[in-house]
């Protein structure tokens, strides 16, 4: 056996160190990322219990010359927490840390390990009458771990922050096996270099992370979600600027969503109703008032004649009552009514319709994998900025890829679009993928550049854009970052190949 094997069985147990020798063994959890682009090969899969164990194996792994790959839930979208072909790295799964140390209500803080899966947090959270607010597609399986790994962002960035925002402390193993125990729950600590910044979003490069203290707020007395059909991004731009001016910090999600991407999940979910795409025959024309509501049920009801290119879905969240926070959105519909800015809206009237019309923002990544094969962008532009962008880049990729198709939605409340490109409706998107997605990137990513935004918002850096992040970072930043990777783990021990290229 393997002595570096037998080791690591010593010391988190036989049963929780997993080898392709082993009998039935299947590690395709471990080694296959999210989006099916990659599969590797591990040398082992180890699943530590504790800080002690992770401690242990991190320093067994540094003598031995083996690097390792942290990894949470696995859900990551660039290829940066599943191992490489080769057969010599570690996986270091951190799922069975899944314990909610403490919570403090008086200072409004949770601290948890790193392997406890988001929603599992939120629902403790709720249950202790407080409100964790990260939310994301894969909170049922990504982990508190990962999402400080990567800096996860989400639907309620707006008004919460990404992870970063929301995590006031960390414990880390370092490269060399020593726990940095740093499970402050202050908000005020000036005492040095900001530790904590520099290991979340690393994407496990510069340490493991293995437990978090992490803010709550307080449940909000009301939460309503409207839709709403407008004639372009300008339109959609001038809302969120209403919504700003009407909702205040209230405004806790502002989702834009192009017209092609929903009529996706109408395609391939046609179970859900997706308001302002198809109108029956027998609707009325004109705008509904303010606070027309999806009816009967839980589907939202489509309402009059649109023609719009975008919806967006909008959240308020009020701290003083339901009937406030309906009243604010009456008044900022009306304006934008009156402003020409939205040709037709819809409010819930309840949970359940809530529900429904994040579901349909929720379901379109589904929907466009149900497509085909497809190129992905995650990136960030000044707000201001992402009509002129999109007007650009879109008929660039028109003009370069006739009849390419464009999923363009995200998060336009803090700027960060998911603009994917999928293949002509005729097209092998198989083909398509492996033969125009370096020329399709190189043309997003330069507009991008453009632009003064970033290639990245929210999914990091990984292995997949590795190769493309030196001709998009400022070289000084560059030979920062490669500094602070030399000194904390000088052997690239930890997830080499990502963020930084070897």
């Amino acid at each position: 056996m393997n002595p570096l094997i037998a080791q690591l069985r010593q010391t988190v147990g036989a049963a929780h160190v997993l080898t392709h020798d082993d009998p039935g063994a299947d590690l395709s959890a471990w080694e296959q990322d999210w989006r099916q682009r990659a599969r590797g090969r591990a040398l082992a899969v180890v699943r530590p219990g504790s800080t002690t164990e992770v401690a242990a194996v991190v320093r067994a792994c540094a003598a031995a010359g083996v690097s390792l790959v942290p990894q949470g839930g696995n859900t990551g979208l660039v290829v940066g927490s599943v191992p490489d072909d080769t057969g010599t790295q570690v996986v270091l799964s951190l799922t069975r840390m899944n314990q909610v140390r403490a919570i403090d209500g008086a200072n409004l803080t949770i601290t948890l390990d790193a392997g406890c899966v988001l929603q599992a947090v939120q629902e403790t959270a709720e249950k202790a009458g407080f409100l964790f607010p990260l939310s994301l597609a894969a909170e049922g399986s990504c982990t508190i771990g990962g999402n400080l790994a990567t800096n996860a962002g989400g639907t309620q960035v707006l008004r919460y922050g990404n992870a970063r925002e929301l995590c006031l402390g960390l414990e880390v193993v370092t490269a060399q096996g020593e726990v940095w125990h740093g499970l402050s729950g202050l908000r005020k600590d000036n005492t040095g270099y900001d530790l904590r910044d520099l290991f979340v979003g690393s994407e496990g490069t510069l340490g493991v992370i293995t437990a978090a203290t992490m803010k709550l707020y307080p449940l909000p007395a009301a939460q309503l979600t409207a839709w709403a059909a407008v004639p372009s991004l300008d339109a959609a731009v001038t809302l969120l600027g209403l919504a700003h001016q009407h909702l205040g910090a209230g405004l806790t999600g502002f989702e834009v969503m192009g017209q092609f991407a929903l009529s996706l999940v109408a395609k391939h979910f046609p179970q859900q109703r997706v308001p302002f795409l198809e109108h029956p025959a027998a609707s009325a024309p004109g705008r509904p008032k303010p606070d027309a509501a999806p009816s009967g049920g839980s589907e939202p009801r489509a309402a009059g004649s649109v023609g719009a290119t975008y919806c967006v879905l909008l959240e308020n969240s009020d701290s003083e009552s339901e009937d406030h926070a309906r009243s604010q959105f009456e008044r900022l519909l009306e304006t934008a009514f009156e402003n020409g800015v939205v040709s037709d809206a819809v409010v819930a009237e309840n949970l359940g319709q809530a529900h429904a019309l994040w579901h349909i923002r929720e379901s379109i990544p589904l929907a466009q994998a149900q497509e085909g094969l497809n190129i992905k962008h995650d990136i960030s532009i000044p707000v201001s900025k992402i009509p002129a962008f999109c007007a650009e880049t879109d008929a660039l990729l028109q003009h370069e890829v006739p009849g390419v198709r464009l999923v363009n939605f995200g998060h336009l409340g803090d700027g960060n679009l998911h603009y994917n490109v999928q293949a002509p409706e005729s097209g092998d998107a198989k083909a398509f993928l492996q033969t125009m997605e370096e020329r399709v990137n190189t043309l997003v990513f330069d507009a991008v550049a453009r632009y003064d935004g970033s290639i990245s918002a929210e999914h990091g850096v990984g292995s997949l854009k590795v190769d493309k992040l030196p001709g998009y970072k400022d070289p000084v930043a560059l030979g920062l970052m490669r500094a602070v990777k030399q000194a904390l783990d000088p052997h690239n021990t930890l997830n080499p190949g990502r963020v930084l290229s070897t």
